[in-house]
């Protein structure tokens, strides 16, 4: 009799600022396009499904929830689930709640953990590589997955086997974990020929997982319990319960269970693998040309080598001239220049800009909502331009503002709009004006989506400048 197939367990609740501008707390860098058309996390689904496996069940932010979600529809992919953290409290937490809530229908559900903001091209080697463990994982070990080192890497962790990994077992005893190490032991370590990194990919059953809680981290179980049990449901998610949520450790998976524990093995890979933890590792996963420039975007390069040249808008050109080793990322509303041997250090600038208040070092210029997305074109003294995007048949709440009025034009798609009880249909190059006060609703009746610039205007444009009368996401 088969088996059932495996369930993968994505954690996408991070807000990584080692690639700033491009990744920032209201978006990060899982849900950016870093290669190609789709997004790390798309791309983590993509490698994660088939026969084999199951829908994915998505632990996640609130934050996040609807980001998720167009980005799964646009995938074609139905999630099994998402869960809702009321905060982030690491990995510890947010795998034992998916342990919890997996294990009420099927205690022995086979858990595929993983990150959704690493770059694994060969998604069919990667695959192989989970089934090698899926026999450990069912016998009640908890499997770890290690990456062969091609280089001396300070930013991963690394996994000590028993045996050297080119042993040819599917998985290895897995002796101990070793935290970043400086320059020179990370040198030592793959000298060695004997150490993986750390993938933070893990495979066990829920029962499994819940035991090993329940020995090496008990503390953590009480509350998280208490919050899978206390789940409500909310359009299509699971928010997890606050009040004992509150009261949970934040601890990662790899502290509180797997550095403990004595039932776990690695099973190592090979293939190509980056945590994409900075823009140096943006550049050496990149597609480069003969000098060592990696371009993406409105992008020219002149006698420039070995640097990275990024524009993520369309209205700036980037232009480098005589670059070497540069890191130098455009976007609407900030740009980032730094040397390759700096990477590692762009998180400092997010705290400065908090320091400074600049709304650059965590708000994204594409603002996501249930209905769609906007993004801010131009602020100014009393007005404010923005584009807004509405999904087919979505509707933005039934609303009033105190501080300003709007003018909306219509440059795709059919706008229905209700103003103070009164209905009109407005296409392209139609426009309307909503007086300050004024009870307004938008809708997309099509079946494209609607495209508006929206031009407001008064002494205050915040976006908390708004009375809720009706929203059907039951947004208060």
């Amino acid at each position: 009799m088969p088996h059932p197939p495996i369930t993968p367990v994505l954690l996408c609740g991070g807000s990584g600022t080692r690639l700033w501008p491009l990744s920032r707390k209201s978006f990060p860098k899982q849900f950016a396009p870093l290669s190609g058309d789709r997004t790390l996390f798309q791309a983590v689904v993509a490698r994660l499904s088939g026969t084999d496996y199951a829908q994915p069940l998505i632990v996640t932010a609130s934050d996040f929830r609807f980001i998720v979600t167009e980005q799964l529809m646009a995938a074609g992919v139905d999630p099994g689930a998402i869960l809702l953290e009321p905060q982030g409290r690491n990995t510890a937490a947010a795998i034992l709640a998916a342990a919890l809530y997996l294990s009420a229908t099927d205690p022995d559900a086979l858990m595929l953990v993983a990150p959704t903001d690493h770059a694994v091209p060969d998604a069919a080697a990667f695959r192989q590589a989970v089934a090698c463990g899926v026999e450990a994982a069912r016998s009640g070990q908890l499997v770890a997955f290690g990456i062969r080192p091609d280089r001396a890497e300070t930013g991963y962790g690394y996994l000590k086997p028993g045996t050297a990994p080119d042993a040819g077992a599917a998985s290895l005893p897995l002796l101990r974990f070793v935290e970043k190490p400086d320059a020179e032991m990370a040198m030592a370590m793959v000298a060695a020929g004997t150490f993986l990194w750390n993938a933070g990919v893990f495979l066990f059953t829920a029962r499994t997982v819940i035991a090993a809680f329940a020995r090496h981290a008990p503390a953590l179980l009480p509350p998280v319990r208490a919050a899978v049990d206390g789940a409500t449901a909310d359009l299509g998610f699971v928010r997890l319960a606050p009040g004992p949520w509150a009261d949970v450790e934040d601890i990662s998976f790899d502290y509180a269970v797997m550095e403990r524990a004595d039932n776990r093995v690695v099973v190592p890979y090979a293939g190509d693998w980056s945590d994409l933890g900075g823009w140096d590792s943006v550049w050496r996963d990149s597609a480069r040309d003969a000098a060592g420039v990696a371009a993406h975007g409105a992008v020219t390069a002149i006698d420039c080598t070995d640097s990275l040249l990024r524009s993520e808008s369309g209205a700036v050109e980037l232009v480098g001239i005589g670059l070497h080793g540069i890191i130098a990322v455009a976007m609407a509303d900030a740009v980032l220049v730094a040397s390759m041997a700096s990477a590692q250090d762009v998180k400092r600038v997010v705290t400065a800009l908090k320091a400074r208040a600049a709304p650059q070092a965590e708000t994204f210029p594409v603002e996501h909502r249930p209905w769609g997305w906007f993004e801010r074109l131009v602020i100014g003294e009393r007005f404010q331009v923005k584009r807004i995007v509405v999904h087919p048949g979505a509707a933005l709440s039934l609303q009033s503002h105190v501080h300003r009025s709007e003018h909306w034009i219509v440059v795709a798609g059919t706008a229905r709009v209700t103003v103070d009880g009164t209905i009109s249909l407005i296409t392209e190059n139609q426009s309307i004006y909503v007086p300050l006060g004024a009870v307004h609703r938008m809708e997309n009746p099509g079946r494209v989506p609607m495209v508006l610039i929206e031009v407001q205007t008064g002494i205050y444009l915040g976006e908390d400048d708004i009375v809720r009368y009706d929203d059907i996401y039951a947004r208060s």
